[in-house]
């Protein structure tokens, strides 16, 4: 059960959203040219004979809400540090592992948690309450699409605005283990320049060291975000629902994801099983260009407002 998005800030109105991207987050977003006109129009005739529409999108949706990705050429996390994100299993079996994401965690979470949607996300909203979205399925955890005002959502991922505990189960908004984390480490400071995909924040070990981590206020377990981590599954009954829902649909965008990661890439099989007509929309190559009808490399933030709908 997904905590309610009302805890979130309310969605942006479409007149607030700029029609370039600022000048700040543009250095995470991947060089690409503007889409040509023969493209356009071939993703506009795509989207005008869908009915029913499944889309599925990644990191390069927010990247211009300023958050970055992973593994975009040049600009990625990747490509830019030598650094990884937490994986699961060393989260769950070490106590100072999780001392030291919750440390970064807290010193990144003002400012994660203040992005806001771009006119990507806010043009889905508006296909949904028009009727041509059937379904959207993110793999982001930045919860931007919820902002937004989207409801035929599933946050694949999960997200970094909702906690979980590993013992009982309960979940809790992130915003409220901030308050528990202030109350507990009262005078302890840290800053650092460069916030993860995922919120987290780079520190030395050192700054950590005195760093204090509540329990779940429950039970007394492990406080975890309600996502899913690197070397982690994601839920078997989330991936029937997501199966189903594609099942309904009648064609499949991809906006801003590479597919690298297999539990969206699986969807991508499953619509070229089934014969679904495929659009990608992406800045570079992705694992599924194979499958696809249509090939746009363009920032969504361009492309995605200037479809026009019947």
């Amino acid at each position: 059960m997904l905590l309610s998005w009302r805890s979130l800030p309310p969605r942006v109105a479409v007149g607030r959203c700029a029609s370039t991207i600022q000048a700040s987050v543009q250095r995470f977003v991947p060089a690409s040219s503007s889409i040509d006109s023969s493209a356009l129009e071939q993703l506009q005739a795509f989207v005008s004979q869908a009915s029913r529409l499944f889309v599925i999108s990644g990191a390069g949706l927010s990247t211009e809400s300023g958050i970055p990705d992973y593994r975009s050429e040049g600009v990625g996390l990747y490509a830019r540090t030598n650094r990884r994100p937490m994986q699961y299993s060393e989260f769950v079996r070490s106590a100072k592992s999780r001392q030291r994401y919750w440390a970064r965690n807290y010193v990144g979470w003002p400012q994660f948690s203040s992005h806001q949607p771009n006119s990507a996300h806010l043009a889905l909203r508006d296909w949904e309450e028009k009727g041509k979205l059937h379904w959207l399925v993110t793999q982001n955890v930045d919860a931007l699409h919820l902002k937004a005002g989207q409801q035929r959502l599933t946050e694949l991922h999960g997200s970094t605005h909702r906690v979980v505990c590993l013992d009982c189960g309960q979940l809790t908004p992130r915003a409220e283990l901030q308050k528990r984390f202030a109350a507990l480490n009262p005078g302890w400071e840290a800053s650092a320049c460069a916030v993860a995909p995922d919120g987290d924040v780079f520190l030395e070990d050192e700054q950590v060291l005195n760093f204090r981590v509540p329990a779940c206020d429950a039970c007394g377990g492990v406080l975890k975000p309600e996502v899913t981590f690197f070397g982690d599954v994601v839920n078997r009954t989330t991936v029937h629902f997501v199966h189903n829902k594609l099942a309904e649909s009648d064609a499949v965008l991809v906006a801003g994801s590479s597919l690298q990661v297999f539990s969206g890439y699986r969807f991508l099989l499953a619509a070229s099983e089934r014969k679904l007509p495929i659009a990608i929309l992406n800045i570079g190559p992705t694992r599924a260009d194979h499958l696809t009808d249509i090939r746009v490399s363009a920032r969504c933030g361009e492309v995605l407002p200037a479809i026009q709908l019947s």
